[in-house]
């Protein structure tokens, strides 16, 4: 008959769990009369060892409830046998019950410091060896269940803090930090205002030919390759990327944390950005390039509804940025006034002079063209 282990005990049909007992004593006949006590027991099922060294071998094979281990024996005593089962990780919590021919105080003292769990004198009477198994290897299962209790809870609170933590990415993928931090402290609508920041627009030139000449799985394939890009140099210099639309992409600085220099930071993506979009290949032999557009001044930052919610900005700068960009050159970077007073000192900026803008009639705006030489 197979014995169970204690990880896979099952309830009995009289509510009790089987029990294994492994008796280790070097004489036979007490074998065989703890064997006659158990007998009519249907749920304790025993093993024997005359040999202690059989008996640490059993021990991990069987798992036992409950262990009965003779003191006095040839070669391994009992006290060395019972300090080895202590040490043993496999081992270390299943109840010792001690055997010993004497109740010696000063032998019983030593058991129950190297760990003994009870103490009895052989041989003992049938009904309290069977009520001490019993009760040792019902709080020994009971431990057991505890600790498997305790490893499904450790389990669960591990699986909800992987949960947790891609729920965290996932909403920083999406919000600025800050803005998720207050959200999870329960505000519904966010808006901020913000006296200065910094406003970048870039656009794909010539997107809509493009896309009547690729697949749109390789569409998609150039935007992603591309955005990913402008992705690194966002987290490179520190900024804020609002969105993407179409091949479009949005981003700022000087919010949701302030920085007084949102400009040069934007100046820096925008350079930037010039010299990754040749390393990109070419779609049937023409090269891409970027129209790219800034501008500065006030702006509304936040969330709002409870749907689909994004971060994001508005303001005339919002709109005059967008401009910059769709009334620029190819291969450049428009700026507006406000943007060059603030750029002027450190970058080289041209003046391109006045220009019809839609929605904003004319104004004057200049050309990004790089950095000024440091001394």
């Amino acid at each position: 008959m197979t014995n169970p282990t204690p990880d896979s005990v099952e309830p009995t049909s009289l509510t009790r769990h089987p029990i294994t007992v492994l008796l280790v004593d070097d004489q036979a006949i007490i074998g065989e009369a703890v064997r006659r006590m158990l007998a009519g027991e249907d749920d304790i099922f025993l093993h024997y060892c005359q040999d202690p060294t059989e008996a640490i071998r059993k021990a991990a094979e069987i798992f036992p409830t409950v262990i009965l281990l003779d003191l006095v024996m040839p070669e391994i005593d009992g006290l060395t046998l019972l300090r080895f089962f202590r040490a043993n990780a496999n081992t270390r919590l299943i109840p010792i019950v001690v055997l010993s021919t004497k109740e010696e105080p000063k032998t019983k003292a030593e058991a129950f410091a190297l760990g003994a769990n009870d103490y009895l004198v052989k041989l003992p009477d049938k009904i309290e060896l069977i009520a001490r198994i019993r009760h040792h290897s019902s709080g020994y299962i009971n431990l057991l269940q505890r600790n498997e209790a305790y490893r499904a809870l450790q389990e669960s609170m591990e699986q909800l803090r992987i949960e947790q933590e891609k729920s965290e990415r996932l909403l920083l993928n999406i919000l600025p930090k800050a803005i998720a931090d207050r959200l999870k402290q329960g505000q519904s609508t966010i808006a901020d205002s913000y006296p200065e920041v910094t406003i970048l627009f870039a656009d794909l030139v010539g997107f809509t030919k493009l896309s009547s000449q690729v697949l749109p799985a390789q569409l998609v394939g150039i935007l992603n390759e591309i955005f990913s890009t402008f992705d690194r140099l966002v987290e490179k210099h520190g900024l804020e990327k609002i969105k993407t639309i179409g091949d479009s992409y949005m981003v700022g600085a000087g919010f949701p944390v302030p920085r007084p220099d949102h400009a040069e930071a934007i100046a820096e993506m925008a350079l930037d950005i010039l010299e990754e979009i040749p390393r990109f290949h070419k779609v049937n032999d023409n090269p891409l390039s970027m129209r790219i557009g800034i501008n500065t001044g006030p702006v509304v930052a936040g969330v709002i509804g409870t749907k689909k919610f994004i971060y994001d900005l508005w303001g005339d700068t919002v709109n005059t940025a967008s401009r910059m960009e769709s009334s620029g050159v190819a291969s450049c970077i428009q700026v507006t006034e406000s943007t060059y007073q603030k750029l002027k000192d450190k970058y080289v900026l041209i003046k391109r002079g006045t220009i019809e803008v839609k929605g904003k009639g004319e104004m004057t705006t200049y050309l990004l063209a790089g950095r000024k030489s440091q001394p």
